[in-house]
């Protein structure tokens, strides 16, 4: 189904089409992108309330700034399916975050607006600030420096760093804090306080509205009233909100709070700040999923609700014919609760993502022990450590990709001290249509190489509990890492009694004749099951091995497959590069062993967005690519037995 545009839309190719339009016609333009982006979303899903939030505000950018030149960074990139279509890529915008199609999120390579590619946090006012001092740098005065970040995003400590260093550097930079007290789930902390009280207090907006008024005609001021009304604002807003300024304190002009959906005086006020040099913020007021009711309504359903009704607003579901497997992030959240009823010391921590991991259960049911600390994965890990010094279990849910950002802490603040914080990397592996940004490829990796660190995978939603209660044992008081993927598992009857499993220890799946074994670990070893089993239809007899712990391996295991067969191929969906594979191998090397050895896994690239399907099948570790494996060191195998033979 192809989704028409608008008419005003429809001859929107580039910003400079844009920029043919009178400035009174912008609301029609505004209304007719929304639209388009509604149409466009139900039909083949994305991300929602996010881009509706920002519609004006994304319209009054390109038609103000004279984007690419002047650069625009937005920041993660939810919101920059407007940006995308009135930017070029309308025509393609039914292939967003499709295999083979447009990026879910702006990204370089793809078109020369990107300014900046982002899907994590907080980036996008030190990108922005790196480009103003470099077009200082060249003498390149010219050119607009543009940042939009949400509240959410603010509230790491990175976007702090940007604002500190950008306060005394004088560079050309625009901070545009789109607030509208969302992430994906509500916000929370002292910043949306504050923010709160900015927004809200009738008195200060009244009071600093008249006063501009009235400094901006009077004469007798001088030639420049308007700097008058500036440090009278500043004495005002401290007055009447008992506290200065935040971002001023910061060394930036603040301008608002603004209507973030007036998009005339958007432009307005727009075409007023690129005259200003120096950093400056504008405080926009924004209503996540603005447009669309049922999104204003709930709007972390409606983030990213998949396909949907937009007359109904009916979210379209799989009827299944038999039971479903539950998500796996529905199991952690149901088995947290379940520990925390059994161990008072068990504790719940999250940055920001208590949906999207599901200790949203465990922060109904026990708010005094689960914690949102907000989009500051540092600070959870560090956080964590600290309950773990007072004889607290602490479990730190951070997805795969986003505990790349808390590197040091895990190491300085976890290992070193061989504190009991278990890590629970939700989104491990390949995360789907969100891409390159989300993949949680590496952890494997990043993580094996610690020391006192125990690596763990379950191979099923039962594991995955019995991984979960081992972790909270006195006996593996130290860092435990459990990773698991996105999405559902292969069990539908799940709830099984909590059962320890020795650390280092794997199990055996199949036994097969001798020949070719597979090892896997995790979740992906559900796809080396069905190759052993599509293998066996061919008279190719398998052995398959569930691992289960990366680190400590269980080395009296590898001994025996080791003895047992000719040939081993190693499965993973984790890089390659210093992985499950790298580690069977070391093992191999340090105990002599000189078998023939095939590993798969995710290559040494970047690997875009599709389905998990998609790319497990691109990277040859799906089904087919397992058995296609298997088949091909069974051929090398026997091609060895015959060179011996003809010796």
């Amino acid at each position: 189904m192809i989704v028409e545009p608008g008419p005003l839309l429809a001859a929107i190719n580039s910003p400079a089409d844009l920029k043919e339009l009178r400035e009174d016609q912008l609301v029609q333009l505004s209304q007719e992108l929304r639209q388009f982006i509604i149409d466009s979303v139900s039909i083949y899903g994305g991300h929602f309330g996010a881009s509706l939030g920002v519609v004006e505000l994304t319209v009054a950018l390109h038609y103000v700034f004279n984007t690419p030149h002047d650069q625009l960074v937005w920041d993660v990139g939810h919101q920059a399916y407007g940006h995308k279509i009135l930017t070029g890529r309308r025509a393609q915008f039914h292939t967003n975050r499709k295999y083979g199609g447009l990026s879910g999120f702006p990204k370089r390579s793809e078109s020369e607006y990107d300014a900046f590619g982002v899907g994590h946090s907080s980036t996008s006012i030190g990108a922005a600030l790196g480009m103003a001092v470099a077009s200082d740098y060249k003498k390149e005065f010219d050119r607009q420096h543009i940042a939009v970040i949400g509240d959410g995003a603010m509230t790491a400590g990175m976007a702090f760093e940007a604002l500190n260093h950008a306060g005394v550097s004088n560079s050309n930079l625009l901070v545009i804090l789109n607030d509208n007290c969302m992430s994906i789930d509500p916000n929370v902390g002292a910043l949306k306080e504050y923010l709160t009280d900015i927004t809200t207090s009738r008195t200060y907006n009244r009071v600093r509205d008249e006063l501009w008024n009235v400094l901006g005609k009077l004469s007798k001021f001088g030639p420049n009233p308007q700097q008058i009304a500036s440090k009278v604002e500043s004495a005002m807003k401290a007055t009447l909100m008992k506290q200065s300024n935040l971002f001023e304190a910061l060394k930036f002009r603040y301008f608002g709070p603004v209507d973030g959906h007036d998009v005339q005086h958007l432009a307005t006020i727009l075409k007023d700040l690129k005259n200003i040099p120096g950093p400056k913020l504008l405080h926009c007021v924004t209503v996540k999923g603005k447009g669309y009711a049922l999104a204003e309504k709930d709007q972390t359903l409606w983030h990213a609700p998949g396909l949907f009704d937009k007359i109904t607003g009916e979210i379209y579901k799989k009827v299944p014919d038999k039971p479903q497997p539950p998500k796996y992030q529905d199991v952690f959240g149901h088995t947290m609760v379940e520990l925390a009823e059994q161990n008072p010391k068990v504790m719940g921590v999250t940055p920001a993502m208590p949906s999207g991991c599901s200790l949203n259960i465990m922060m109904k049911a026990m708010p005094d022990r689960a914690f949102d600390v907000g989009i500051a994965e540092q600070h959870a890990v560090t956080f964590s450590a600290g309950l773990a010094t007072q004889g607290l279990v602490p479990f730190c849910n951070i997805y795969s990709s986003f505990m790349q950002r808390a590197y040091d802490q895990v190491v300085h603040d976890v290992a070193l001290q061989n504190l009991h914080v278990v890590f629970c990397l939700d989104r491990a592996g390949f995360a789907g249509a969100d891409g390159a940004t989300h993949h949680g490829a590496y952890d494997i990796a990043y993580m094996r190489c610690v020391p006192n660190m125990v690596v763990a995978a379950p191979m099923n939603e039962e594991e995955l509990r019995n991984l979960m209660y081992t972790a909270t044992l006195p006996e593996n008081a130290g860092p435990f890492t459990i990773r698991y993927p996105r999405g559902e598992g292969v069990m539908p009857e799940w709830r099984k009694p909590l059962q320890r499993i020795a650390v280092g220890t794997g199990r055996t799946v199949r036994e097969g004749n001798g020949e070719v074994a597979i090892l896997s670990i995790g979740h992906i070893g559900n796809y080396a099951t069905k190759a052993t089993q599509a293998l066996l239809a061919e008279g190719v007899d398998a052995g398959h091995y569930d691992m289960r712990f990366c680190k400590p391996l269980d080395e009296e295991l590898l001994h025996q497959v080791l003895r047992r067969y000719k040939a081993i191929v190693t499965v993973e969906d984790g890089c390659l590069q210093g992985g499950f594979g790298s580690a069977v191998l070391e093992f191999m090397a340090d105990h002599g062993y000189s078998l023939p050895v095939k590993r798969l896994g995710i290559p040494d690239l970047v690997v875009e967005h599709g389905s998990q399907d998609e790319l497990y099948k691109e990277c040859g570790y799906d089904a087919a690519g397992i058995a296609q494996a298997v088949r091909e060191m069974q051929d090398k195998v026997a091609a060895a037995v015959t060179q011996q033979l003809l010796r």
